[in-house]
Formats: structure tokens, C-alpha cells, sequence
């Protein structure tokens, strides 16, 4: 329990802070899951059209602090490789 308004405060500010990376990174994850089934389902426009989507909103949570740029550096470079094998087919 906090002893101090300061410690008080944080975690009240902590409080919110959790909800909205919550909701951020909910919402990013959306963003990826409407990639892979798009890939899954083999429709190569449909997955770069949703990868366009989807890159802003992965770099902006980069931006935020909820993820590791080179996580999403990686992850934004095997959809764009499994997008390109799929328009070879």
C-alpha cells in the first residue's frame, strides 16, 4: 500500500497508462491477425492491401513503447515474404 500522494498518484496513473497500452496493443494485434488470414486464405492482394494497414499501426506501437522495433522489423519482413511467395504462385 502506498505511503506517500506521489506513490498514491503513480499508481493511479499506472492504472490508465495499462488500459490504454491494453487497448493499443489489442488493436494491433487486430491489425496482424487480418494479415495472417489473409495469407492463410491465399489472396495475395487482400494481404498486401492489409499489410499496409497493418505496418503504421505495428511502427506507431514501436513508437509507444509497447513493442520492440526489432520485433516488429521482423515480423513486418516475414509477412512481406510470405506475401511475395504467394503472387509467385
Amino acid at each position: 500500500m502506498a505511503n506517500h500522494a506521489s506513490a498514491e498518484k503513480r499508481i493511479r496513473r499506472n492504472a490508465r497508462r495499462a488500459t490504454i497500452n491494453g487497448v493499443r496493443r489489442n488493436r494491433i494485434r487486430t491489425f496482424i491477425k487480418n494479415v495472417e488470414l489473409a495469407i492463410v486464405g491465399g489472396d495475395a492482394e487482400k494481404a498486401q492491401v492489409a499489410l499496409q494497414a497493418a505496418q503504421p499501426e505495428m511502427q506507431r506501437g514501436v513508437a509507444k513503447g509497447l513493442f520492440h522495433k526489432k520485433t516488429v522489423s521482423r515480423k513486418i519482413s516475414r509477412f512481406s515474404t510470405r506475401i511475395k511467395s504467394l503472387k509467385l504462385k
